[in-house]
């Protein structure tokens, strides 16, 4: 996908690298690996949840963040790509494939995220967003039982890198997150505040993960 002005390419060559298998151990050079998971609940209903707070932004505000969506333009959106699709043995039964990604929209009327759609997160001051990081998603798959979903920095963000979230269902209706990231500073002179920026991405983490393991809201209010 070639940039332009009003979409700027992501700040970094390694693409889709927290996917790697031994990313803790050979992360992208000059970038620091985390990774974090956890137990978030069980039950369809716990899934259904996560799957939707997670790609709706939702995962983000129960951190305490404030959320902006940008999706991506319609020729952009036109050519989302859809991996090769497997089933339980391993065996795949759909080809992969370039078409329209469908712009879908939670009861709420928030829209779910899309292949190169773009969120910027930062704190809500009434009208205004202070400190904003804007990130585009650079992955999504979806699948029965897993979800994995990858952000890449954009152009103004503090880091430069990639955040992945790989929801997981296991056959007993256990959910966990994973929350895997590869980062650094985007400008010399945050280097010497890096330590303390690492503290920050533990924390964080942290957040992301105690969001989607809290209460299911309903109609009735949260239970």
């Amino acid at each position: 996908m070639s940039a332009s002005a009003d979409r700027p390419a992501v700040t970094y060559a390694a693409v889709g690298a927290t996917q790697a298998p031994d990313l803790l151990s050979f992360p992208p050079r000059g970038f620091a690996p985390s990774q974090y998971t956890a137990r978030i609940g069980h039950g369809d209903a716990r899934w259904a949840y996560a799957v939707e707070a997670l790609l709706d932004g939702g995962v983000y505000r129960g951190a305490g963040m404030t959320v902006r969506h940008r999706p991506a333009p319609d020729h952009v959106a036109a050519d989302a790509y859809t991996p090769v699709g497997f089933d339980d043995a391993g065996e795949p039964v759909d080809p992969a494939a370039l078409a329209p990604a469908e712009q879908v929209f939670t009861a709420e009327g928030r829209p779910l995220l899309r292949p190169a759609d773009e969120i910027t997160v930062g704190l809500g001051v009434r009208t205004s967003l202070w400190f904003p990081l804007s990130t585009r998603v650079v992955l999504l798959e979806q699948e029965p039982a897993r979800v994995t979903l990858a952000m890449g920095t954009l152009p103004g963000h503090l880091l430069r890198g990639e955040e992945s979230f790989l929801l997981e269902r296991e056959s007993d209706g256990t959910v966990w997150l994973t929350v895997r990231s590869f980062a650094r500073p985007a400008h010399w002179w945050l280097w010497p505040a890096w330590p303390g920026m690492l503290v920050a991405r533990r924390l964080i983490a942290a957040r992301f993960l105690r969001a989607l393991a809290g209460p299911i809201p309903t109609q009735r209010g949260p239970e």
